[in-house]
């Protein structure tokens, strides 16, 4: 069951807080705001559009998944979230496996990524929702650093193929943007501020 009554940080309202993925990155970083919520796995087709840039494709995603959520838990605050990074005009999600995280990372190497993350926060008709750009300027690498990279770290199901809480950070040059979450995949200083606008912050 998603609506858990004892969830004493929302203490003006019954509402769960509802985080609409599966990702236990996300999910690791909404457990540092110390906010009770539950997860579920939002079922939706993710698909790229034709023409559809990466933030064009970031926002929709999140918005899908926490209307996904929301349409079976219409009382709950729910949470949507996605990202995709892009390269000299190319989309980079999820890799998969070892020959495609090669092949992105290989693309990469020694320029300017952007990653783009979609925020959704979803509560009985108030929808608010931004997408949250940050930089990563990666290092000049050899085929034999990202082999050795991806043996290590496996991070296939990674956009851009690379954990930057782990040793991924080792790929970077220099980082430039507004929240450092946002690269692992959820925006927490606007999540905050959406939050805190609803009166359930983690500090109200």
């Amino acid at each position: 069951m998603l609506v858990n009554p004892l969830n004493r940080h929302l203490n003006t309202m019954s509402q769960a807080l509802i985080l609409a993925s599966s990702s236990p990155y996300r999910k690791a970083l909404l457990q540092q705001l110390q906010l009770s919520f539950d997860t579920a796995s939002p079922a939706i087709d993710e698909t790229l559009l034709a023409h559809e840039s990466a933030e064009q494709a970031a926002l929709r995603l999140a918005i899908s998944k926490a209307q996904a959520i929301a349409a079976t838990n219409p009382e709950s605050i729910v949470i949507g979230s996605d990202q995709l990074a892009a390269c000299d005009g190319a989309i980079l999600g999820k890799p998969y496996n070892h020959d495609k995280a090669i092949q992105q990372l290989t693309s990469m190497a020694g320029k300017r990524v952007t990653f783009y993350t979609g925020l959704c926060v979803l509560h009985q008709g108030q929808v608010y929702s931004l997408v949250e750009a940050f930089h990563v300027h990666m290092r000049p690498l050899s085929q034999q650093a990202i082999e050795n990279y991806l043996l290590k770290e496996q991070p296939y199901d990674c956009a851009g193929s690379f954990k930057s809480e782990g040793l991924g950070i080792s790929l970077f040059e220099r980082l430039e943007g507004k929240d450092p979450n946002a690269l692992i995949g959820l925006p927490l200083i606007s999540l905050v501020s959406i939050l805190n606008e609803l009166g359930v912050g983690p500090l109200q």
